[in-house]
């Protein structure tokens, strides 16, 4: 294999920001925000609104969840 071609693969913590849901997993996804893990070490921070603390499927609450206005965008094309 060539070298200096694969991402970084390491540990990071992903926080669900609508649950206030943590789990700290790896990943090759980089992040500029830290935070400070149960362990005492600092990982990468990643903020994801949507993990299986707080979707539909898995906690069976139906929520609906606007990211950037996509409704209303929507709802302003196609309205008659």
């Amino acid at each position: 294999m060539k070298a200096d071609i694969h991402p970084q693969y390491r540990d990071v913590v992903f926080h669900d920001v609508t649950s206030d849901f943590k789990i700290l997993t790896r990943s090759t996804l980089a992040s500029k925000e830290t935070i400070k893990w149960e362990d005492g070490n600092e990982y990468p921070l990643l903020k994801v609104e949507i993990s299986s603390a707080s979707h539909p499927f898995y906690t069976g609450k139906h929520k609906v969840v606007d990211t950037g206005g996509r409704i209303d965008k929507f709802q302003k094309r196609y309205q008659k």
